[in-house]
């Protein structure tokens, strides 16, 4: 009873509180969150696109998304506000309609016998030559050995040097060849010099008229080569070198012959010399001339000549005796002219 007495003034009350869970307990941060590391990867694949791709690249993938209707009054694809234009365009409203550009590229060099006057009517000799050199003159430089001509209606067909009797017409010719080799050569020098990218390389660029024909050299340099050491494969300046001479070369008819040298310095090899390496690079030319448009039946020879032609002989370890030359071979033998 005693203990029972003890307890009975004892109150016990329980509390109970209700409420929600506080608010940075929420998940809408993490959806923002993702939203936003989801916009920021598609912008760096976008980087990416843009600096991975050509010029020519992006504006097909424009096309694609914004191809051409022809039953639409304007190119279908987006719409407004853009009108299915891409970043590629021009102006204020040009749209994208994937049309193919037609430009006029740089007419090829003939060299007619008549542009200084006319010839006499069919039938009618020359008064100041025989009869039979009055017919034998052709109308333009014959072609180049490797290429054909046909003869287009109304107008004869052109003849073979090596067979052209008359000794004036020869050497008129041959006259003729060598203006266009120093317009060829001219062009060159200023094509590169004109480049900005390649205007420190005109010293490792000699165009010169030789017995054979216009020869176009690319010599190696210290700390500057053309390949690399022991390489097969043209670098990139030597491939935009390249690109100037062929771009000069494809205007002329005349065959081409394309030879390699090395210098004097062992090639560090058991299964190769610079035999090998100098007609590799040699071949190696060739390709990418062929890639650039020139015709592969103008290719008359390609060669390595080792060490066997030195640039400077004095000097056989000089990199200047690292050399690829390309040559546009006379049509005409140089003493032809008077």
């Amino acid at each position: 009873m005693a203990g029972k007495g003890k307890n009975a003034g004892v109150t016990i009350v329980i509390k109970r509180e209700e409420g929600g869970e506080a608010g940075h307990h929420g998940g809408a941060w993490k959806v923002a969150y993702a939203d936003f590391v989801t916009a920021m990867m598609a912008f760096f694949l976008l980087m990416w696109l843009l600096n991975a791709t050509s010029e020519e690249q992006r504006r097909g993938l424009a096309d694609y998304f914004s191809p051409s209707n022809v039953l639409a009054r304007a190119a279908s694809g987006s719409g407004q506000p853009f009108g299915g234009r891409t970043p590629n365009s021009e102006g204020t409203a040009v749209s994208d309609e994937g049309a193919i550009r037609v430009e006029r590229g740089p007419a090829p060099v003939r060299l007619d016998l008549d542009e200084e006057g006319e010839a006499p009517p069919e039938g009618q000799a020359d008064p100041g030559r025989p009869p039979a050199e009055a017919t034998s003159a052709p109308a333009a430089l014959p072609p180049s050995p490797g290429t054909e001509a046909a003869a287009q209606p109304g107008q004869p067909a052109e003849l073979n040097p090596a067979a052209i009797p008359d000794g004036e017409l020869r050497a008129e010719l041959a006259r003729r060849e060598r203006q266009a080799f120093d317009r060829a050569a001219e062009d060159i020098r200023a094509a590169v010099r004109d480049d900005p990218a390649l205007a420190e390389l005109a010293r490792q660029l000699v165009v010169e008229q030789v017995p054979e024909g216009l020869r176009i050299q690319l010599l190696d340099a210290e700390r500057r080569p053309m390949f690399p050491i022991g390489g097969t494969a043209p670098n990139e300046r030597a491939r935009a070198l390249l690109q100037k001479v062929i771009g000069i070369a494809a205007r002329l008819p005349n065959a081409l012959a394309i030879a390699g040298h090395t210098d004097a310095t062992p090639f560090r090899g058991q299964d190769r010399s610079n035999w090998e390496l100098s007609a590799d690079r040699a071949n190696a030319v060739r390709r990418i001339m062929v890639e650039g448009g020139i015709a592969e039946g103008r290719l008359s020879s390609v060669t390595g000549h080792a060490d066997r032609s030195l640039l400077l002989p004095d000097e056989p370890t000089n990199p200047a005796n690292r050399r690829v030359a390309i040559t546009l071979l006379r049509a005409l033998p140089e003493s032809a002219a008077p």
